[in-house]
């Protein structure tokens, strides 16, 4: 007797043409999976639909930072696909550190862009599978909200608010049945990181990618990509203060 095709799931993607996000969308389009990609940018949505062509994608554009316009993009989206089993938000933006110092513009931006735009999306999406009493909801967050840095903190306090949100609805969705992965990404080499200095620990798309996709449909409840910040991170996080702030290699911007 032969077995039944394997069912392909229906995937939603926030934050879509980000180098990460594009190269995750691209795995899910080589299995078969069906997609709707949402982003800020039209042309890039075209281009990265069309990369996915073995399979069905569609696009709509958003501004997340319009946070009051969130659950009516969250509502087409889930329209848009009709049933949706695997969620990720995968937006963010690390902003200008030194200008966050000196304006609440700059930081507010921040901390709007990576923290109450991504709890915006959030709320609805949490309530609509909560009733469906099943899926998956990844988030990109970072590696930098384990810890403030001098070189980073404003940044790492909108991922370490994030974190704690997720932990909170990852427990509450559980008995629906719905996983909620923390996706805790070290640093990439993409466009968003095109300033910093490059070293060993970064990471590529490609490679990044695939761990993310592994670790939803893992169900994973928290997940360090690459794999080795998990062993890292603990070190960063449990130094003293005090030393802490003499070790440049930890405290230095």
């Amino acid at each position: 007797m032969s077995s039944a095709p394997a069912r392909h799931s229906n995937v939603l993607i926030f934050g879509a043409t980000s180098a990460v996000a594009a190269e995750v969308a691209l795995n899910y389009a080589a299995r078969g999976d069906r997609l709707h990609l949402v982003a800020r940018n039209r042309e890039k949505l075209t281009d990265l639909a069309r990369r996915c062509e073995s399979t069905t994608a569609t696009t709509q554009v958003a501004d997340f930072s319009q946070l009051e316009s969130n659950g009516q993009v969250v509502r087409q989206a889930i329209a848009a696909l009709g049933h949706v089993d695997t969620v990720l938000i995968a937006h963010g933006d690390l902003g200008d550190q030194l200008a966050s110092e000196r304006s609440f513009t700059d930081a507010e931006h921040t901390l709007r862009v990576n923290f109450m735009s991504v709890v915006s999306l959030l709320i609805p999406l949490a309530n609509h599978l909560e009733q469906a009493r099943a899926g998956s909801i990844g988030v990109i967050t970072s590696v930098a909200g384990d810890r403030g840095r001098p070189r980073n903190y404003t940044y790492g306090a909108a991922k370490g608010a994030l974190n704690t949100y997720l932990q909170g609805l990852r427990t509450r969705l559980y008995a629906a049945g719905v996983s909620v992965t923390t996706i805790k990404l070290g640093p990439v080499d993409t466009p968003m990181t095109r300033d910093h200095k490059k070293h060993a620990l970064f990471g590529k798309p490609q490679s990044v990618a695939r761990s993310i996709v592994r670790a939803l449909d893992s169900r994973q409840g928290e997940a360090y990509v690459p794999s080795f910040w998990r062993a890292a991170m603990p070190i960063v996080k449990n130094t003293p203060e005090w030393l802490f702030q003499r070790l440049a290699i930890l405290s230095g911007r």
